[in-house]
């Protein structure tokens, strides 16, 4: 079990895990291996049950068991925002 040191993580450690993802799909050879060094200060099986955690997060959002957050409405930015707004779609 990891220590509560090794099983937080920081918002660029999970940028990394995600990239890292995105790059070693299901079928790569020692795909947590290589997900573990792309983040740095993690072993493969923390980022194996991250990754579990997140598809466990993922089952319940879709399932509908975890409302959506209601946001307040942005201040605009003129066509910036609207130009993201535009690319945002919510399923």
């Amino acid at each position: 079990m990891a220590t509560s040191s090794s099983s937080s993580w920081t918002h660029k450690q999970n940028k990394k895990f995600e990239d890292a993802l995105a790059l070693y799909h299901e079928d790569t050879p020692e795909r947590w291996q290589k997900v573990a060094r792309a983040v740095g200060g993690k072993t493969a099986e923390e980022v194996k049950c991250h990754y579990d955690i997140l598809v466990q997060d993922l089952m319940h959002i879709e399932s509908g068991k975890v409302p959506l957050p209601n946001y307040k409405p942005a201040v605009s930015n003129g066509d910036h925002e609207q130009r993201l707004m535009k690319n945002l779609k919510l399923q």
